[in-house]
């Protein structure tokens, strides 16, 4: 059984940066990032694969969220920089064993964490 555990998020100015951390996942499942704002559907925003480590996000936040991992520590970090309202949501954590294809596909994912409130103000 997988638990996850997120924490780091908060209230940041729009610029500014924030970095999520998963924790509990393990090294053997890919590992993926949802975001849902409020009255919206959930959406992906990153995932780490578990073989190879290969990262890929959504067009939103490419070039400014990296996502990495530290498999030793068990962990998976989401580093948020240039932050704008539009990035306001609870985020997700999200651990699965799917293949590549199905990596963006929240339904895909077996063990989630219970979320952590990100909130940008402009």
């Amino acid at each position: 059984q997988v638990q996850l555990v997120e924490s780091g998020g908060g209230l940041v100015q729009a610029g500014g940066s924030l970095r999520l951390s998963c924790a509990g996942s393990g090294r053997t499942y890919n590992v993926g990032w949802f975001r849902q704002a409020l009255g919206k559907e959930r959406e992906f925003v990153a995932v780490i694969r578990r073989y190879g480590g290969g990262t890929y996000y959504s067009d939103s936040v490419k070039g400014r969220f990296i996502i990495s991992r530290d498999n030793a520590k068990n962990m998976v970090y989401l580093q948020m920089n240039s932050l704008n309202a539009e990035d306001t949501a609870v985020y997700y954590c999200a651990a699965g064993t799917q293949v590549l294809s199905a990596v963006r596909s929240s339904e895909m994912y077996t063990y989630w964490g219970q979320g952590t409130q990100v909130t940008v103000s402009s």
